[in-house]
């Protein structure tokens, strides 16, 4: 695989609506099926409305050169709260688990984890955090080596 990189873009609501529009803007399909809130294995899922449920999860949608639009709904029912500013992380796919455990580690320092690297349901390598300078970032790896 090769590597590359991504922006990922929060919502409270209106991903799809938003996407949509890019995908006219830019072409293209988006990269596997849109997936939405109610098909996830997470506790409470149960308890969300019929309209969380149908609240996008995940979107891809490559734009330019291999860059990779990401987007997600983030209900309140999740509990999560989204401010201009936490709504947007750089998405990071490297080539092996090792320089994804070297980069994760560079961007941490000094600053906030958020979640450290592991392996996910997802069957991806993945770790988040907030660097020193408030910056967002999402290591995902999606080589098993």
């Amino acid at each position: 695989s090769m590597a590359n990189t991504g922006t990922y873009l929060n919502f409270r609501r209106g991903t799809e609506e938003a996407f949509n529009f890019y995908k006219s803007v830019f072409g293209g399909d988006f990269q596997g099926p849109i997936t939405r809130h109610g098909d996830m294995p997470m506790d409470g899922v149960a308890s969300l409305s019929e309209e969380d449920k149908q609240a996008v999860v995940n979107v891809t949608l490559p734009i330019l050169n291999g860059h990779l639009l990401m987007g997600a709904d983030i209900p309140e029912a999740l509990g999560m709260p989204l401010t201009q500013g936490n709504n947007v992380q750089i998405v990071l796919d490297p080539d092996t688990r090792a320089e994804a455990d070297r980069l994760f580690a560079g961007l941490a320092a000094g600053g906030r984890v958020e979640d450290s690297m592991q392996e996910m349901f997802w069957g991806d390598y993945y770790g988040a955090l907030t660097d020193k300078y408030g910056v967002r970032w999402i290591v995902n790896c999606t080589s098993k080596s």
